[in-house]
């Protein structure tokens, strides 16, 4: 006697696995390149973050005068700023641009630079600012 078996449906098991391992393998490397572009992500976000703070105390530095101000601390909407200043050239007598007198002693000062928010350090830099102070009045600069 001959048994025929008749065509076979459907998959076997191996077929089954073989697709399984292939759509396990593929989810993983998709859910390793996702992970990866988020770790990314939050690394960019923490760098504009620090953008964002160093820009603003910068614009903020431009308003103080280091030789009226060495050290300071101020709250500016969600940042807190600190700087310290260490003089590096005392205060002389500066001169205007047609090479003049001026009215004004002008020193040069090393700003070191606290940026937080939320009490949590975003940044630290120096920068270089000048100081001054007005030594005359411009009516008393006339008469020399």
């Amino acid at each position: 006697m001959n048994i025929h078996r008749s065509k076979q449906q459907g998959f076997t098991l191996l077929e089954a696995i073989v697709a399984l391992v292939l759509i396990a393998s593929t989810g993983m490397a998709l859910l390793s390149w996702i992970n990866t572009n988020l770790i990314s992500l939050q690394r960019i976000q923490a760098v504009q973050e620090r953008d964002t703070a160093i820009r603003n105390a910068l614009a903020f530095l431009d308003t103080i005068n280091p030789y009226n101000s060495p050290n300071g601390d101020v709250e500016m909407g969600v940042y807190q700023i600190q700087w310290q200043s260490i003089t590096l050239e005392t205060p002389i007598p500066g001169i205007n641009k047609w090479s003049d007198p001026s009215i004004f002693d002008v020193g040069l000062y090393e700003t070191r630079v606290k940026v937080l928010r939320n009490q949590q350090l975003q940044a630290t830099f120096s920068v270089r600012l000048v100081g001054y102070k007005q030594n005359q009045e411009a009516s008393e600069l006339n008469t020399l």
